[in-house]
């Protein structure tokens, strides 16, 4: 086991892992920007080094500025969490290199799950339901056209290197698959200094279905059960919960070995995320995998018991999965609310600003993970994300009720924050009775109000 490891990442999540390392006998090293100075997860690490202004492009993204913080404190691993470096190849070749173990995937399965029609062609070796569409990257806007008049419109134009939503635009006819080609390109060229795009038939009214896996080194793969991540807003979760609503008993089943087949024929280790589209037949197709710890991985560590962070430092030290895929239970229902500085009814704009007075609800089965406190700066470089509420109870009903409770009790001032919208969702009708899809928020909530 390690004795030392670095936290190449900031706020909720490197709060997140130091707690895991600290329950393992591990000592951590912190990074922080300037904005990040005074924060709590600094002072509770063993050592802590700055690395660079406030910006994250200055700081968090700087591999060398996190190397040489490696080097000075003498770890033998790091974990980067999730966003930042935390899917960048080059930073787990540079750790390797260094001698210094990423507690997450090779870099060659990252690059390789990483470009989407490379993820896709794997799913395809490892049999996996695809979304018809393009069989690689579209050349040229006559290509496209040739494409979508084949599988027939609306087709989804997506970034090859993508996520966040970000240079992917919907196509309904050929005027539109035109303008949107160009605009994805420009996007995905602007946010990931990569313009290639692809195609796939638009599926209507989806839900999101994600499937967490872990693997170790010895070629042993497990899944530890799906989540639901269809209450979105422009592509970003809003909510998460396992199990998912309404989905069959044989779809689960098949959709979780699915999710276990592609895993190995990737030669993927440590922690993962398979991502399934579900549509209004319950028939599921690959989207992608997340090669990281996902935001969202509490509500699995509620339902199985097995804490994910440590099971991936775990892993990343080379021990073997400790458990068969019958001794993986899924208890109860858990659901996650992410709480942000942003206005709901100002078109979701962040909001930046001291935390003048907090009080969280609690309770049996409440967990709220979060690196703020009264008094906190949330500062305005980073992720609006202030912290995420997870319920854990014998149902879904319980749940839901929980978390209006939860809501309730709430208090957070001095910023705005996303918890009336929250509010709306745990009590709107589709959302009570698991009828959740992609776009209900915008069509039953978002649009209506004009927030």
């Amino acid at each position: 086991m390690f004795q030392r490891i670095l936290i190449a990442n900031r706020g909720e999540i490197a709060l997140r892992i130091i707690r895991a390392c600290r329950e393992l006998g591990i000592e951590t090293v912190a990074v922080f920007s300037e904005a990040d100075r005074q924060s709590d997860y600094v002072r509770l690490a063993n050592e802590a080094y700055c690395i660079g202004p406030a910006q994250g492009s200055l700081s968090y993204l700087q591999i060398k500025n996190i190397i040489s913080a490696a080097e000075i404190g003498n770890v033998q691993a790091i974990h980067p969490g999730y966003g930042f470096l935390s899917e960048n190849e080059h930073f787990a070749d540079v750790c390797r290199s260094c001698n210094i173990t990423f507690i997450g995937p090779s870099p060659e399965a990252m690059a390789a799950l990483g470009d989407k029609v490379t993820a896709k062609e794997i799913a395809q070796k490892a049999q996996v339901n695809l979304v018809p569409g393009s069989d690689g990257l579209v050349k040229s806007e006559d290509e496209g056209l040739a494409i979508a008049q084949k599988i027939g419109y609306p087709v989804l134009i997506k970034a090859t290197a993508g996520g966040g939503g970000k240079g992917m635009r919907v196509a309904r006819n050929d005027i539109s698959l035109k303008a949107g080609l160009k605009q994805a390109a420009m996007e995905a060229e602007k946010a990931f200094n990569n313009a290639g795009v692809y195609l796939e038939k638009y599926i209507e009214n989806p839900r999101h279905v994600e499937v967490q896996i872990i693997a170790d080194h010895h070629g042993n793969v497990r899944h530890l059960w799906e989540r639901d991540c269809s209450t979105q807003r422009r592509h970003q979760k809003l909510i998460e919960e396992s199990p998912a609503p309404h989905l069959p008993l044989k779809v689960r089943e098949e959709i979780c070995a699915a999710a276990v087949r592609l895993i190995k024929t990737a030669n993927y280790s440590n922690a993962g995320t398979v991502e399934f589209i579900v549509d209004q037949e319950d028939n599921f197709y690959f989207i992608e995998v997340n090669a990281r710890i996902q935001v969202e991985h509490p509500v699995t560590e509620s339902v199985t018991g097995i804490d994910l962070i440590q099971q991936q430092i775990r892993v990343a030290a080379g021990e073997v999965l400790p458990w068969s895929q019958s001794d993986i239970d899924c208890r109860g229902s858990a659901i996650e609310l992410r709480i942000n500085a942003e206005d709901p009814d100002n078109d979701f704009r962040g909001s930046p600003g001291k935390i003048t007075k907090l009080r969280l609800p609690g309770g049996p089965g409440v967990r709220f993970d979060s690196h703020v406190h009264e008094g906190y700066v949330i500062p305005p470089y980073y992720d609006s994300m202030i912290g995420k509420l997870i319920v854990h109870k014998p149902t879904r009903e319980q749940s839901i009720a929980c978390l209006r409770r939860c809501l309730d009790e709430f208090v957070l001032e001095g910023v705005k924050t996303t918890i009336p919208l929250l509010k709306k969702i745990l009590n709107n009708s589709a959302f009570v009775e698991g009828r959740m899809h992609t776009t209900f928020v915008e069509q039953h909530l978002v649009s209506k109000e004009r927030t």
